[in-house]
């Protein structure tokens, strides 16, 4: 059972340090700034593996905050990795049904792992696009994967992007998914001089382009095709 009462103190604890810290008019010290950084990942450990949606929601707040500071810890990232295949890989079940799944909590751990950037960080999202079934998970996801930019594995990220449109393609096309791969085809070329060497990519493009999508997401296919012929 998680201890409610602990999570409350530590959480006032890491609150009250900076505050007191600050209200004397100096920086933290090393100790106190590791001390802080404890709590914290104590916290977000703690409230990541409850029961609760909403306390897994305040572990990605403080995840978020930890990150916007430049800890980019791989304990941290092992929880986001935790999070954003919990309900689909890592499944609780009672009576036969599956109580913790929570697809707003994997968008959000999606999102944070494009902002730890790592190769680990990008495997993990590879793996969610390869077992999630949500679109607005798979989106943040294909989203994330293109503010990393591919890497060295470029080429397993495009298809893994493209295999994942085709996913919804035929089906049920999703426009947000649709448009989050394009971006992410986009930021991978341009980090690789402008070209996409997976045929896969192309082809989804161009059924973006003339598939069953809203107009501004047709046009924005159409564009990155025209960009992309550049550098043939």
């Amino acid at each position: 059972m998680i201890n409610f009462r602990r999570i409350l103190v530590l959480t006032m604890i890491f609150f009250a340090v900076p505050l007191l810290v600050f209200g004397q008019g100096r920086e933290l010290t090393v100790e106190e700034s590791f001390l802080q950084e404890s709590i914290e990942l104590m916290i977000i450990r703690e409230q990541s593996r409850t029961e609760s949606r909403d306390s897994k929601m305040i572990a990605l707040e403080f995840i978020s905050d930890a990150l916007g500071r430049g800890n980019t810890s791989d304990e941290i990232r092992q929880t986001l990795e935790f999070l954003s295949l919990e309900g689909v890989v890592n499944m609780t079940r009672e009576n036969g049904r599956v109580v913790n799944n929570f697809p707003d909590v994997r968008r959000e751990a999606a999102h944070l792992l494009g902002q730890v950037g790592t190769p680990e960080a990008q495997a993990t999202l590879l793996r969610i696009a390869n077992v999630d079934n949500e679109p607005m998970v798979l989106t943040e996801a294909i989203r994330s994967l293109g503010v990393i930019g591919g890497g060295v594995d470029h080429e397993e990220v495009t298809r893994t992007i493209a295999w994942t449109v085709n996913r919804f393609h035929f089906n049920n096309p999703d426009n947000f998914l649709a448009l989050s791969a394009l971006d992410a085809f986009e930021r991978i070329a341009e980090a690789n001089n402008g070209i996409l060497t997976d045929r896969s990519a192309i082809e989804v493009i161009f059924r973006i382009a003339e598939g069953p999508y809203v107009r501004p997401v047709q046009d924005r296919a159409r564009a990155l095709l025209n960009s992309l012929r550049r550098f043939e």
